[in-house]
């Protein structure tokens, strides 16, 4: 390779780079450090580690290691919280390390409490502010991601990945923290340029059907099976990475919910479920249909119309046994002349292509991912809550009727649901189990 060419192909850069290494539940969250430090083999290498056990306490301990030197800190943070131990502490040590010729690549090991998306949204948005010969700005100017490495257990990640249990009850986060272990199971993967997958089960159908839950949810992710961690060789892996993968980038609601084309047909009971249509729907009968994606479903997202919310798209995202619903803006047929003229050009491109007199670019696109569930019965529950003939003309003709029908979603569901029935819906932000229980 060109050394002027970073492994992207894009042209030098002389930032920083970072290779995020994740790990959750397991022996895959211990053999975080073993990769980390194959990784450290390398001249100039440097790794960092927060243990957030003690967050609860208020105490973080940091850990930094250059080849066979190492630095321990107990960290004191009044409003213990992971968001502020990125602002205070890691984002400021990024970019210290980064301003040393000695350092030529930096390697963060997550606490299975950490989100690596969370954490690379951080690094290129969060403004450092009040650093001695630092102009205010965000660590992505020092530092780049070249990679994010997860490894997951073959043999418990798919059941973290449908569970509904929250970090807090797994003793991983602290009582106020809603995640689910779901979600981040399911996120981890879903934000990987690599995976690791400790293999250690020996059986064949389980690891065939976790291979394909894989190839759908990173179908461009180089997987490495294992059944030792010392027998991986990491720099091999990291360079099996494909030049366009997303190495940090977060995408916003209105990004192509399928990415790398991954396989649409049916493998080992795992499937891909799409679900469009160009008519919204109702919000009292989705209300109803969404248990539809907690049982056999591992994860599910996407951009949904709601009849009585004309305005705004409603983001769906799903892990596990949690679900949460939230607005992602307005619709472009919803946009004032100025607002229309700020919009992403790919995104108006797009909606240009399906335009419609009367709708403009509303219209609903889900992907469910399942791995133990009938896509019929999917899909026929979701198109259940779509509005009839009769409904479709009211939103036409009389959007003020339509205004007053019975909205489960209203206000974002701010009040906890008064029926005993599952719901799925998020309650102040939090995730509701399909049983009911706020998350």
């Amino acid at each position: 390779m060109d050394p002027a060419l970073l492994p992207s192909g894009r042209p030098s850069d002389r930032r920083t780079p970072v290779v995020v290494v994740a790990g959750f539940s397991g022996q895959a969250a211990a053999d975080v450090a073993r990769l980390a430090a194959g990784l450290r083999a390398a001249p100039g290498t440097v790794t960092i580690r927060h243990d957030l056990s003690g967050l609860g306490e208020g105490i973080v301990h940091r850990t930094v290691r250059i080849g066979e030197q190492e630095t321990s800190t107990v960290l004191e943070l009044a409003h213990g919280c992971v968001s502020c131990t990125l602002r205070i502490d890691l984002l400021p040590l990024l970019c210290a390390l980064a301003a040393r010729d000695s350092v030529n690549r930096i390697v963060l090991e997550l606490d299975p409490a950490f989100e690596a998306e969370a954490v690379c949204q951080a690094i290129e948005h969060v403004v450092i502010t009040g650093v001695v010969g630092r102009v205010d700005g965000p660590a992505g100017r020092e530092v780049r991601i070249e990679a994010v490495l997860t490894c997951l257990d073959a043999q418990t990640w798919l059941a973290d990945a449908t569970s509904e249990d929250t970090l807090a009850e797994h003793g991983l986060a602290t009582v106020d923290d809603d995640r689910t272990v779901a979600q981040v199971a399911v996120g981890q993967i879903d934000f990987a340029d690599a995976v690791v997958a400790l293999d250690n089960t020996g059986d064949a159908s389980d690891r065939a059907r976790l291979a394909a839950v894989l190839s759908r949810l990173v179908p461009e992710a180089p997987v490495a099976w294992v059944r030792d961690i010392a027998a991986l060789d990491v720099e091999a892996l990291l360079a099996r990475i494909p030049a366009h993968s997303r190495r940090g980038r977060v995408f916003d609601a209105h990004a192509p919910l399928l990415r790398g084309q991954p396989p649409l047909g049916t493998e080992h009971g795992v499937a891909l479920v799409e679900f469009a249509a160009s008519r919204p729907f109702h919000p009292a009968r989705l209300h109803e249909a969404l248990d539809v994606l907690f049982d056999g479903v591992v994860t599910a997202r996407g951009r949904m119309w709601l009849a009585t919310q004309p305005n705004e798209v409603v983001w769906l995202e799903s892990a596990g046994g949690g679900l949460r619903v939230g607005g992602a803006g307005p619709w472009l047929a919803a946009m004032s002349p100025s607002e229309l003229e700020q919009a992403d050009p790919a995104r108006r491109a797009m909606a240009a292509l399906r335009w419609d007199e009367q709708f403009g670019d509303r219209d609903i696109s889900l992907v469910i991912l399942a791995h133990d569930a009938d896509p019929a019965d999917i899909r026929q529950a979701l198109h259940w809550a779509l509005v009839e003939d009769d409904e479709l003309r009211l939103v036409e003709r009389a959007p003020e009727r339509v205004a007053q029908w019975e909205d489960p979603f209203g206000e974002w569901h701010a009040d906890p649901c008064e029926t005993s029935e599952p719901t799925g819906l998020p309650v102040d932000g939090q995730t509701k189990s399909p049983r009911g229980e706020a998350k």
